[in-house]
């Protein structure tokens, strides 16, 4: 049974598109409803959901914007566009954030219901198979990576300076729309050795098990990013992520979110179908092939924390600070350096809790990390999910203004950063187990 969100800020849109769900027959539990994205996002945080259906143009928050949020927050959410705008800036915006169609208003009702149901049958699918080890062929595309091409992406990972001076292999990195002229390098560390995955690879034929993370990787970020995937090791597969001027400079997505996003879904797809716990490291983005080989050697480094943080799988070189050697900090650094960043994460968050719009981006912005090891690091040090901190801080100031002025509660829900007092009221019954009226008494 799956939970989906429908967000439109037209309420008959909202409820036309819930009653045809909840007359389909699909294997829904909940459906719920918001008016925009903000609303939306509490809701992501909060339930369990599955599919996002979303407009594009709601006010403050686009659904654009929404779909990166909710991505960041729940990488493995689905997504659904519903708009007025045919556009093709929009579908492609919308596409390269995974959504899995782009329907236009006015509805057809059954292309709708079809567009849902494709959605949830692939859902099905994952769940079916999360957790069990299953024949690997059964599942992908078990596409054998061309050793020529294999040969010279890793000689570009060593000798990039080498490679740029042979004519031919630049010719064949630009056959092969490896051209930049921004670059990230990406790791998956299949870990077969550790205890969790030996199991595993002692079961299966370890180069099968490395070509089908590899076609997974393939089918997870075809469309979503422009990349290059292959073989690097036994035990490992790299990802030079690219971009080029106009893309790397468009402020709308953040690229280390967008990272983020990416080594997330990854990691969570490799656990959910091949039960194999896997480690990525990710580079920072630099311009030029020249800098390849020092981008893979980040995204080693980054996979390497995983020693001293155990149960944390997605590292962002950028989240460490390094001496001026380069030399990896020491445990006492890091400890030190992990106290300081949610220090400075709480002050901010009560510094600006009530601000309508706060998220978890701009809080980690802020920090000068990546929202994933903020994350991380928040529930590790303080034990709150850091959303749940947030929320925790706007129903204790709304329970005080209720307890101690005559406020009424569109006010108090603007106070604490709620932009709808319908949905401010539903937070706080939720949180405290009473509606507003009954607290009052």
């Amino acid at each position: 049974m799956y939970n989906i969100l429908i967000v439109d800020d037209e309420p008959w849109i909202c409820k036309g598109l819930s009653n045809l769900l909840a007359s389909s027959g699909l294997h829904i539990h909940n459906v719920f409803i918001a008016h925009s994205g903000y609303e939306a996002m509490d809701f992501i945080r909060m339930e369990d959901i599955d599919l996002l259906i979303t407009d594009i143009q709601m006010g403050e928050m686009s659904g654009i914007e929404l779909m990166h949020q909710a991505k960041m927050a729940k990488p493995s959410v689905q997504s659904i566009v519903v708009s007025a705008h045919e556009t093709f800036q929009y579908a492609q915006l919308a596409m390269r954030l995974g959504a899995k169609d782009y329907l236009i208003k006015p509805i057809n009702s059954s292309q709708f219901l079809d567009s849902v149901r494709s959605v949830l049958l692939r859902l099905t699918k994952t769940t079916a198979h999360d957790g069990v080890a299953t024949p690997l062929n059964e599942h992908f595309r078990m596409n054998e990576p061309d050793p020529a091409t294999t040969a010279l992406l890793n000689r570009l990972l060593v000798h990039p300076d080498i490679v740029c001076k042979d004519a031919f292999a630049v010719q064949q990195l630009s056959d092969l729309s490896l051209v930049g002229p921004y670059f990230s390098v990406l790791k998956i560390d299949l870990q077969l050795q550790s205890p969790v995955n030996r199991q595993r690879s002692l079961g299966e034929d370890v180069q099968l098990l490395q070509y089908a993370v590899l076609n997974m990787t393939n089918e997870l970020l075809e469309g979503q990013c422009n990349y290059i995937s292959f073989c690097s090791s036994e035990h490992e597969i790299t990802v030079i992520l690219q971009w080029d001027s106009e893309t790397y400079g468009d402020p709308g997505e953040d690229k280390i979110s967008q990272l983020d996003v990416i080594g997330r879904l990854l990691c969570l797809n490799i656990q959910g179908y091949l039960s194999l716990q896997s480690v990525i490291g990710m580079s920072h983005i630099l311009q030029g092939f020249e800098y390849i080989s020092v981008l893979d050697q980040q995204a080693r480094r980054a996979v390497r924390f995983n020693r001293v943080f155990p149960d944390h799988y997605v590292f962002y070189y950028g989240d460490f600070c390094w001496n001026h050697d380069g030399e990896e900090p020491m445990k006492d650094e890091l400890h030190m350096q992990s106290n300081q960043i949610v220090d400075k994460a709480k002050k901010y968050i009560h510094e600006h809790f009530a601000q309508k719009g706060l998220t978890l981006l701009e809080i980690a912005q802020k920090s000068h990390v990546s929202p994933n090891y903020l994350s991380y690091l928040f529930k590790k040090i303080t034990g709150y999910n850091l959303w749940d901190y947030v929320v925790k801080l706007r129903m204790e100031e709304s329970r005080l203004l209720l307890l101690t002025t005559d406020l009424r509660r569109y006010e108090i829900a603007e106070k604490v950063g709620y932009e709808s007092p319908e949905h401010f009221s539903k937070i706080f019954k939720k949180y405290y187990g009473v509606s507003l009226s009954e607290f009052k008494k």
